[in-house]
């Protein structure tokens, strides 16, 4: 279901580049309302975990690790950007939520809030048959001040992969890698764009929240 009113912030800042992914990446990004459903596996290394809980109350990542995480992502386009409501569903019952808000910004540049004060900015492009998203910079906002820090050293360098796999299921990659600690976070998956098989509810999707 797109929205000719709203474009999705991934196609604004594709541009003329939108017309060459698959059209089942289109599909993911459209704007207007979609639901999709899949499994994710979560990894992270043990020393990790600490950080990763600090991260939870900010809203930014999840912090349990398991394979094959059932998830649902609801998302809405509006003229504010693209909500996202994402749901992992853990083996015992556990629920876990990861919310955020996708903004376009100029020269091609995606950022995407976990919180009003703090997002990261991503530089979107397709190569080939695959769309690949890399980190820029970390944004925190204190008010009138916007502090631009680097999310190589920090946390590590944000790459994303996504590649379509068939007519409604696309493959997606999430990996933080630092510098010097290596792989330091990551969750991939497979998810299905078939709306007739998965539509969600009406009502408004979170901007953002706390995972």
């Amino acid at each position: 279901m797109t929205s000719v009113a709203n474009p999705s912030p991934m196609a604004q800042c594709l541009g003329t580049q939108w017309a060459q992914l698959h059209p089942t990446l289109q599909a993911h990004h459209a704007g207007g309302r979609v639901m999709e459903v899949g499994a994710l596996d979560v990894e992270f290394p043990r020393w990790m975990a600490p950080v990763v809980w600090c991260l939870k109350w900010v809203g930014a990542l999840v912090h349990r690790a398991q394979p094959q995480v059932h998830t649902v992502v609801n998302k809405e386009t509006t003229a504010a950007g693209q909500a996202f409501d994402r749901t992992l569903t853990y083996a015992d019952g556990e629920v876990l939520r990861f919310n955020s808000r996708w903004v376009a910004e100029p020269q091609g540049r995606l950022v995407e809030y976990v919180q009003p004060w703090l997002a990261l900015e991503l530089a979107p492009r397709v190569v080939g048959d695959t769309l690949h998203c890399e980190g820029v910079c970390f944004i925190v906002r204190l008010g009138p001040l916007q502090l631009r820090l680097s999310e190589r050293w920090l946390l590590g360098h944000t790459v994303i992969r996504e590649h379509a796999l068939d007519a409604h299921r696309y493959a997606m990659d999430f990996r933080m890698i630092h510098p010097w600690l290596g792989e330091v976070f990551r969750y991939a998956g497979i998810f299905s764009t078939d709306e007739n098989a998965s539509r969600w509810p009406a009502g408004p999707c979170s901007p953002h929240g706390k995972a």
